[in-house]
């Protein structure tokens, strides 16, 4: 079974996994465009989200960690494990049906917040290690109608930084960008 959630994420992650393993352990002290993390501290958070993700796509609750730490040995094939979890997770219909008991919001619009962590998040990895990065063209025109709705509660909620400034004839993923608060290079 798939659902159009679990579709868009099996477009995104393989990115984002092939970032995760690209970073170098002599990397993970350097910034990124999260500015309140470093390489370390926002793999440990992704590492997080996918995880967690699991059990909201069950209508289960979270459990998020002040300072989690998940990078132990052989962490990168872990993270391409949890990330084959989570899309099975958002792969059955009932995960998009009803609203969130953790996060008091539609499935669907919980479903799509996970694709944007994995969509913008692997391009944050990607910005602070010197990565490539080219997102699914099909998942940004998905996550942009989203990302519009969901910016004022989220920079509200101290989510998302303030819009940062975009040509408005530009191409969708730095508009996408700018949303989330982030500077597109």
């Amino acid at each position: 079974m798939t659902t159009k959630t679990s579709e868009l994420l099996t477009a995104a992650a393989p990115r984002a996994v092939a970032v995760v393993r690209g970073v170098t352990d002599d990397q993970l002290d350097l910034p990124t465009p999260c500015a309140e993390y470093t390489v370390r501290d926002l793999l440990n958070h992704f590492f997080e989200v996918v995880i967690n993700f699991q059990a909201l796509a069950a209508k289960q609750a979270a459990e998020w960690a002040e300072k989690p730490d998940f990078l132990a040995d052989g962490w990168r094939d872990r993270f391409a494990t949890e990330v084959d979890r989570v899309i099975r997770a958002w792969s059955a219909p009932s995960a998009l049906e009803g609203v969130s008991p953790a996060m008091g919001m539609p499935q669907e619009v919980v479903g799509g917040m996970l694709l944007l962590d994995v969509t913008v998040h692997g391009w944050d990895l990607a910005e602070a290690t010197g990565q490539p990065y080219e997102p699914d063209p099909v998942v940004v025109a998905a996550l942009l109608d989203l990302t519009t709705a969901l910016a004022p509660k989220a920079r509200e909620a101290g989510v998302f930084d303030a819009e940062t400034p975009v040509d408005p004839d530009a191409e969708p993923w730095p508009r996408l960008l700018a949303l989330t608060g982030r500077t597109p290079a």
